[in-house]
């Protein structure tokens, strides 16, 4: 099983719905995919601890939701998630888990229908348990021994006895939950129980380092105790060697799958004379008889042990704080890589949506913007309306005829007026189709010698001074008044010796009057085809 599945694609696209991002990010984050949990899925869960306006028990009970799936890589993947939030989250998260009264039961989980189900269940169950645990620790001592302050005048070695009697019992038992994880090098096979590993194997180091520091501070204070306080304080002691065995053969495991040396600190173990020491002491104040050490051999006894103890936690400090270290440095990296993108994405997003300043589209000036003409404009590219004040561009922009198209001169040639309408009624009102001859209407013409240069946008129609008259046509047959003749295109009709070019088709529709028979000739009208 590999990728995403199905069922998770819907359940984020889901959430993204109802819009609850935090659920979309644990879905995200426990997919069915076998690999660890995505960083950035839990960087989010990590930011909304911080955020007071976050509800944590939702974010919790989302987390136990995912624990009860039937497939093994879900829910080893929420509780890989559940600790990573307990490490690195907001204090309020673990503090929530302490509250409640139960939280993983997955002391029978078991997945049958997967690859690897058998195998990953047993490491399932330990790690729920582990983790019962470490929120149980919290609750008992309202600490979480791993965050906790070391060194010299760290919590453990200036905790008073009664306490310390008290706390050291709860660390081992976490340790012993840590440790029963017993995971062998050749099972660390897939991306999820690494992921798993790789906690554990931060939170033993720091875990073991309080431990051994609670230790210390039991030892210098063991030869002051009271009788019952010395035999509490002496087994403490042998479990911690006992502990302190387990946990360098779990360190091994982990220089085998590929831990850096130099994060797996030296365990230096204590002499056994300290061990016979503590016993005779012990033995003493029951009052049995045994050979007591003079007090130089046992202070010189105490003081080897705690040395080599000392040693031991000087080497696992500093390999926690090499790991802290090392977090940090990655996660300021990862910080300056976001911060470079995004320059990167802000100086592409500025070039391309911030205006060109030099741009000689912002040096036009209104002055620019052309009239609508009146006229028809000759040229192809001037129908085009250029820039308006703003600089955009315009639509072409479509001209108003207010006359009818010019026709080229022709000798001998009728113009006619101002639209077609008007000019058949003239043209039958001259020739007095179908009634009385009228009175003759004369008309100016300019001289076919004159030509002059037409357009503009101030150009006007001027008729000339001198006009000619002509002669009336004589009256032909009367047509019906409904149905004049109109030329056909390209035919020149020459009426009453006066030639008429015949206006060339529109894309309109004309309103044209249609004769009752096309094919009778004209009296007095001769037809030329041209």
């Amino acid at each position: 099983m590999s990728g995403q599945s199905i069922t998770d694609r819907i359940a984020a696209a889901q959430h993204s719905m109802t819009g609850s991002a935090i659920s979309k990010a644990v879905c995200k984050a426990t997919t069915h995919e076998v690999s660890g949990p995505k960083k950035k899925h839990l960087d989010y869960l990590i930011y909304c601890t911080n955020e007071m306006n976050v509800n944590v028990p939702q974010l919790a009970d989302t987390l136990f939701e995912r624990t009860t799936n039937s497939s093994w890589v879900v829910v080893f993947k929420a509780l890989i998630t559940t600790h990573h939030i307990m490490m690195y989250g907001n204090e309020r998260f673990i503090q929530y888990l302490a509250s409640r009264n139960t939280l993983f039961n997955l002391n029978n989980f078991l997945d049958k229908g997967a690859l690897q189900g058998y195998d990953m269940s047993t490491f399932i169950r330990r790690y729920s348990r582990y983790l019962n645990e470490k929120a149980l620790s919290y609750r008992l001592v309202a600490v979480d021994f791993t965050k906790m302050k070391r060194g010299i005048d760290g919590v453990m070695r200036t905790m008073n006895t009664e306490k310390l009697i008290k706390t050291l019992p709860i660390i081992q038992n976490q340790l012993d939950a840590l440790l029963d994880f017993q995971a062998n090098p050749n099972e660390l096979t897939n991306g999820v129980i690494n992921a798993a590993f790789m906690l554990l194997f931060k939170d033993s180091i720091r875990l073991f380092a309080a431990y051994n520091e609670g230790v210390i501070n039991l030892l210098e204070k063991y030869f002051d105790m009271k009788k019952n306080q010395c035999k509490d304080a002496l087994d403490i002691y042998k479990k911690f060697l006992y502990r302190m065995t387990k946990l360098s053969e779990f360190l091994k495991v982990a220089e085998q799958v590929g831990i850096d040396q130099g994060d797996i600190p030296d365990l230096t173990q204590a002499p056994s004379s300290l061990l016979e020491a503590l016993e005779q002491h012990l033995a003493s104040l029951e009052g049995k008889k045994t050979k007591e050490l003079s007090a130089d051999n046992r202070a010189n006894t105490l003081s080897n042990a705690v040395s080599s103890l000392s040693n031991t936690g000087m080497s696992f400090s500093f390999s926690s704080s090499r790991m802290d270290e090392k977090e940090k440095q990655q996660a300021l990296e990862e910080e300056q890589a976001r911060l470079q993108a995004l320059k990167v994405g802000y100086n592409l997003s500025h070039y391309f949506l911030m205006p060109n300043l030099n741009s000689d589209l912002f040096d036009l000036h209104p002055a620019f913007v052309p009239a609508v003409q009146s006229t028809p404009i000759s040229t192809a590219s001037s129908a085009w309306g250029g820039y308006d004040a703003l600089g955009d561009l315009l639509k072409p922009t479509v001209t108003v005829h207010t006359q009818a198209p010019v026709m080229a001169p022709h000798t001998g040639s009728k113009l006619l007026a101002s639209d077609l309408d008007s000019s058949l009624a003239n043209l039958v009102g001259n020739l007095q189709f179908g009634g009385t001859p009228g009175k003759k209407s004369y008309m100016q013409w300019t001289q076919p010698g004159e030509k002059k240069l037409t357009g503009g946008t101030n150009w006007q129609s001027k008729t000339m001074s001198s006009t000619t008259a002509w002669s009336p046509a004589p009256a032909p047959m009367a047509f019906p008044m409904t149905t004049p003749q109109v030329p056909v295109y390209g035919m020149v009709s020459i009426m009453g010796g006066v030639p008429v070019m015949t206006q060339q088709p529109m894309l309109y529709n004309q309103p044209v009057l249609r004769p009752t028979n096309p094919f009778t000739p004209i009296p007095g009208a001769q037809m030329q085809f041209m």
